[in-house]
């Protein structure tokens, strides 16, 4: 037996992850990670007496490419005699009707089915193949969204499924690096598909895992790896009690008002129910509800939640039909081009970092320049809905673009008339009538520029 199977076997008996003799659904997307997986709990099965089901979930992102994913996971669950399920979904349309980004899209179908699966194989337990790189990504993407210690203590080597409470999520493999992931799979012949999209700067997740984490390990700190997750540990202890004095301040009858426990509580007690209530907590969102009982805020474009006195959120649904839900797609790998929508008439190139824009007086119609290769080769105009977050050129975070409406008085009826521009992954780069992102300005690092210019028809 290899060192990486025998420390992944160490941990699921020191960690207790399963049982002997029990039923487990192994997720498989076909990468990697996930093939691997599969075959450390096949060898391992002999041992253990478990009784493996396939899982596979179909996104349709990448046509052709998705289904030969789904083709490799099947033909591999059938020479190693194993059951398989697959299921998939429209992504896109998913996350247009409930305003979600692709990413949380994505995860919400998935989870959503492999907790129905489990649920109908009578299966309790689902296998996932995050390893510590996945952790140390996590963390990243989670501190530069401002997120508290629950978030940034990462994922749990066993915790409930976020689709139903019933259903575990057990990660077998979250002592082990990528690398040694690699150099087993290469080392057993292991076949698995790449997706090319990881290695893309596109979405902030690929940019974190491409350059960040390189960067921040060459210069920086090269046992980042090993710091990292050593903070997380830490993190995780701090944000564990904070969750038990919180379960038990709210098994207390009578306890005391809500208004008068700690800071650290109401928020523990605010993320619990919004998590409850299938909802991603963020640090604003967590506050507006905790400094303002009894207010509805938006959290996305079909949602309002609010609290009452006693910490408990509630959630209704907006009228789908209160916004308008036209997008268009447009595919800037021409380098250059127009287009109509919704009034506005835009045109576009792509020209070099160096190149100068003409005045602002010279140009008949508004103009704004971005980084090409940060917004990629694929954006969506589309118009603005409630929940959506803009990071303003200047400002130090992402903010809701309706707080931004708000705070410069556009009436009701022009909010829906407003046009906005997102990446293929969902992140807005500009909205009309306001400067650009942050994320997507030019700087020392820009190669190409995207000279975006639009001119709204009476």
């Amino acid at each position: 037996m290899t060192d990486l199977l025998s420390r992944i076997e160490e941990s699921i008996r020191s960690r207790r992850l399963f049982r002997r003799g029990q039923r487990i659904l192994v997720a498989v997307s076909g990468g990697g990670d996930s093939m691997l997986l599969l075959h450390v709990l096949h060898r391992l099965s002999a041992t253990f007496n478990w009784k493996l089901v396939v899982a596979h979930f179909n996104h349709q992102l990448r046509g052709a490419s998705s289904d030969a994913d789904e083709r490799l996971v099947q033909e591999t669950a059938a020479k190693l005699g194993l059951k398989m399920v697959a299921g998939r979904g429209d992504v896109k349309e998913f996350q247009q009707g409930k305003g979600l980004s692709l990413e949380m899209a994505c995860r919400k179908l998935r989870h959503d089915f492999l907790a129905a699966t489990a649920s109908q194989l009578g299966i309790d337990t689902v296998a996932v193949a995050h390893h510590a790189d996945d952790q140390v990504e996590h963390f990243f993407l989670r501190l530069l969204r401002g997120s508290g210690g629950g978030g940034l203590a990462g994922m749990k080597w066993n915790n409930p499924s976020p689709s139903d409470s019933r259903i575990r999520l057990v990660r077998p493999l979250l002592g082990q690096t990528k690398n040694e992931l690699a150099n087993y799979a290469r080392q057993e012949g292991i076949l698995f598909r790449e997706d090319a999209t990881n290695a893309s700067r596109d979405g902030q997740r690929n940019r974190i895992r491409n350059e960040l984490v390189p960067l921040l390990t060459k210069e920086y700190q090269p046992a980042l790896l090993k710091t990292t997750l050593r903070l997380m540990d830490i993190l995780g202890a701090n944000a564990d009690f904070v969750r038990k004095m919180t379960e038990d301040w709210l098994r207390r009858k009578p306890r005391k008002p809500f208004s008068e426990v700690d800071v650290a509580i109401q928020r523990q007690c605010l993320q619990t129910e919004l998590f409850k209530l299938g909802i991603e907590a963020d640090f604003e969102l967590i506050e507006r509800l905790r400094q303002t009982p009894k207010q509805k805020i938006s959290v996305n474009a079909n949602l309002l939640v609010f609290r009452d006195t006693t910490g408990r959120v509630y959630a209704t649904e907006i009228a789908t039909n209160s916004f308008n839900s036209n997008e268009l797609s447009l595919d800037l790998s021409p380098g250059q081009g127009k287009t109509r929508f919704a009034n506005l008439e835009i045109n576009w190139r792509i020209i070099a970092a160096e190149a100068t824009l003409p005045s602002r007086r010279k140009l008949a119609a508004a103009c704004e320049s971005f980084d090409a290769d940060q917004v990629g080769s694929t954006v969506r105009l589309r118009h603005w809905q409630p929940g959506d977050r803009f990071h303003p050129i200047g400002m130090s975070s992402s903010v809701k673009l309706q707080d931004l409406l708000t705070n410069r008085k556009i009436p009701a009826a022009r909010r829906r008339e407003l046009v906005v521009a997102t990446t293929a992954t969902s992140q807005i780069f500009w909205v009309e009538g306001f400067r650009i992102s942050e994320d997507f300005k030019l700087d020392k690092t820009t190669s190409r520029q995207l000279r975006w210019s639009w001119r709204r028809q009476v």
